[in-house]
């Protein structure tokens, strides 16, 4: 414990020396592990580049994120982070565990209660790690003392927002989600009627019934919110920071969100002023392959590759389902690159090579590669637009879903459901997609929409980061509706002020005309008389 404590005090001790020899300036960076680590690395990169000093919070079971880099100095906390790698290969496997039951709005209700438990276990960790930093005097004086320029975070736990309201710093977002959902539904207008909630797999064009199934899905949505994850922070956010805070309202103060997608993936809606679209930034060049694997690429002949990979959270599948993979790449003239972790199938075929890890960025850039085997994640969806290939999707969990119905809409891939597939029904996709041309016509169009633009995204988004530095945030940018009574950013007030005085001109003409007509008779009476 003393010899951590010890390494957390030097590395903070390092970092303040710096400030003042460092021609850049000084971010704090608190990420997110896994998968979302692994763009959050290449900002990180971005920004030792350019001379800025970069301090990254981790926690002692982290996963992905090393204490030791050339690229950021790590303050290492002896405490648990509720995302450590035993808590998500067990909740990812129990999640594929249900979905293998079948589809049923049973199976569908069992996920979304799976979902909610494991994501309350998860906040209430981070809530813990939390406190534990506040109540750590020493600690918080030290991040104080450092004086950093802005805290840029992932907000899918909030962490790091919590944290930089405390410290009271400008806040950046390198953002898809929070942790209350897709980030624009936290800071932009996003109309029901062509904005399809995440998990419905809905387009932006809904019918009418698809339309209330989006409501529902909203509203329980919050109810989930309101359940799983607000209740471990509204204590901790009114004795550290003010009583009258509100925990949504700490994500829409952020100063900038640099979203991981852009309009050649997401389907058009509304956005705000201080939303900057990065998709594909940690996308580049493909560099050389190792020779081993250079060799066997090149060993394809004309009939290419295909590359397969699952992602950074699922390494292995059950042995039936890696089976009939497997038994389904035999066939193939093509040969298969395969990242997978677990047992060699037993139907594999002499074509496909299993490996541990892959340069995927590399091998999609290769001009061999004839088609991406992907689970659906946003990484590996806009490196396949970045370089041109067409996806044959096996979604799994969370938005993969929805990632891959937005690459079906486009016309560049297809997507099978690995839970009910055999392996003919995965060797008829594969061969759809490598038979039928616009697949790959549709994406390499996509690739070439996503390329052309003005800035590089890694570079623009290093540009609103040092932004925000010279100008102490970007409040300029930032809308303050979030503190407005819900009737007012609606304009319920407005609307009963003016039906009010609809109603009473049309009671003042209703009692003109009626005194009007009572008069009028009267007189016809009267002469009648």
């Amino acid at each position: 414990m003393r010899v951590k404590m010890l390494r957390l005090w030097v590395g903070l001790l390092f970092s303040a020396l710096c400030a003042t020899s460092a021609y850049g300036g000084k971010v704090l960076v608190f990420p997110l592990d896994g998968s979302h680590w692994v763009n959050m690395k290449v900002i990180i990169e971005g920004l030792h580049s350019r001379g800025h000093r970069v301090d990254v919070v981790r926690t002692d079971d982290s996963w992905y994120i090393k204490e030791k880099s050339p690229f950021y100095n790590a303050i290492t906390l002896d405490v648990e982070s509720g995302f450590s790698k035993d808590f998500i290969v067990k909740f990812v496997e129990q999640l594929l565990h249900i979905q293998r039951e079948g589809k049923s709005a049973w199976t569908r209700f069992k996920l979304e209660m799976e979902q909610g438990e494991k994501a309350s276990q998860m906040h209430e960790k981070t809530a813990k790690l939390l406190e534990w930093i506040f109540e750590n005097k020493t600690l918080v004086e030290s991040l104080q003392s450092a004086k950093y320029d802005l805290v840029l975070t992932d907000p899918g736990v909030p962490g790091g927002v919590i944290l930089a309201h405390c410290l009271k710093l400008p806040l950046v977002f390198n953002v898809r989600w929070t942790s209350h959902g897709e980030g624009h539904l936290a800071i932009a207008p996003s109309p029901l009627s062509y904005v399809p909630m995440t998990g419905t797999e809905f387009s932006d064009k809904m019918s009418f019934s698809e339309r209330v199934l989006n409501t529902l899905v909203l509203l329980f949505g919050e109810y989930q919110i309101s359940k799983y994850i607000k209740p471990h922070y509204e204590s901790l956010i009114k004795k550290y920071l003010s009583p009258g805070e509100n925990y949504q309202s700490l994500f829409q103060a952020a100063d900038l969100w640099l979203m991981r997608v852009d309009f050649v993936f997401e389907f058009p809606r509304p956005t705000m002023p201080n939303v900057i679209y990065i998709g594909g930034f940690q996308c580049k060049p493909a560099k050389p392959l190792p020779a081993h694997l250079e060799e066997f690429v090149q060993s394809s002949g004309d009939h290419g590759v295909i590359i397969m990979s699952l992602g950074t959270l699922i390494g292995e599948l059950p042995s039936d389902l890696a089976d009939e993979i497997a038994a389904a790449f035999a066939k193939l003239p093509q040969k298969v690159i395969w990242r997978y972790k677990g047992a060699k199938p037993s139907t594999l075929g002499n074509n496909t090579l299993l490996v541990d890890w892959m340069p995927q960025n590399d091998l999609l850039g290769h001009p061999k590669i004839k088609l991406f085997v992907a689970h659906g994640g946003t990484n590996g969806v806009q490196e396949a637009i970045y370089h041109g290939v067409p996806i044959l999707g096996l979604p799994l969990i969370f938005d993969q879903r929805d990632n891959l119905l937005r690459i079906g809409m486009r016309g560049a891939g297809k997507s099978v459901d690995i839970f009910t597939m055999d392996h003919d029904i995965f060797f008829q996709g594969v061969q759809e997609v490598l038979s039928d041309p616009s697949y790959k016509k549709n994406m390499q169009r996509l690739s070439r929409l996503h390329r052309d633009q003005p800035i590089p995204p890694l570079d623009n988004a290093l540009f609103w980061i040092e932004f925000v530095m010279r100008h102490k945030g970007a409040a300029h940018l930032r809308t303050d509706s979030y503190q407005l009574p819900w009737f007012v950013y609606y304009s319920v007030d407005v609307l009963l002020c003016l039906s009010s005085v609809v109603l009473l001109i049309l009671g003042a003409l209703s009692t003109f005309f009626g005194c009007l007509c009572s008069k009028v008779c009267l007189q016809r009476k009267s002469k009648h008389d």
